[in-house]
């Protein structure tokens, strides 16, 4: 029979002393939003034919529409949209050469698709309230 290894490997559970870089972090959101937008599109459609169904359905999606929870959730999709949107489109100018594909890029355009969704999150709040 062969001999078995002992590997002695560090193990760390706490997450909270990992320091994951602002890169990571950019692509675990873009996953995440892209999450966010399909289950979004469930509520979209049950929204959208409640409203096509009949005047009183309309009236009732409008009703749905004045609450403030429903209000948060149309701001979170919209805010998920839009990171969804600025991740792709940084990723694309990375992918067609139009930024370099450096470690320094990456997280400088990082950082401005943070910056570019804050602005458009705060103009959907807008939009919304």
């Amino acid at each position: 029979m062969g001999k078995t290894v002992k590997k002695q490997r560090p193990v760390n559970l706490d997450l909270t002393t990992i320091r994951f870089p602002v890169t990571a972090i950019s692509s675990i959101l873009h996953r995440v939003s892209g999450v966010i937008m399909f289950v979004a599109v469930g509520i979209l459609l049950w929204l959208l034919g409640l409203s096509l169904s009949s005047p009183e359905g309309f009236q009732s999606a409008a009703i749905v529409m004045h609450s403030f929870i429903a209000k948060f959730i149309m701001w979170g999709i919209l805010t998920a949209l839009a990171y969804h949107a600025v991740g792709g489109i940084r990723h694309m100018l990375m992918d067609f050469g139009f930024l370099p594909e450096t470690l320094q890029t990456g997280i400088r355009s990082a950082y401005a698709a943070f910056g570019i969704t804050v602005v458009l999150s705060i103009l959907a709040g807008v939009l919304v309230w």
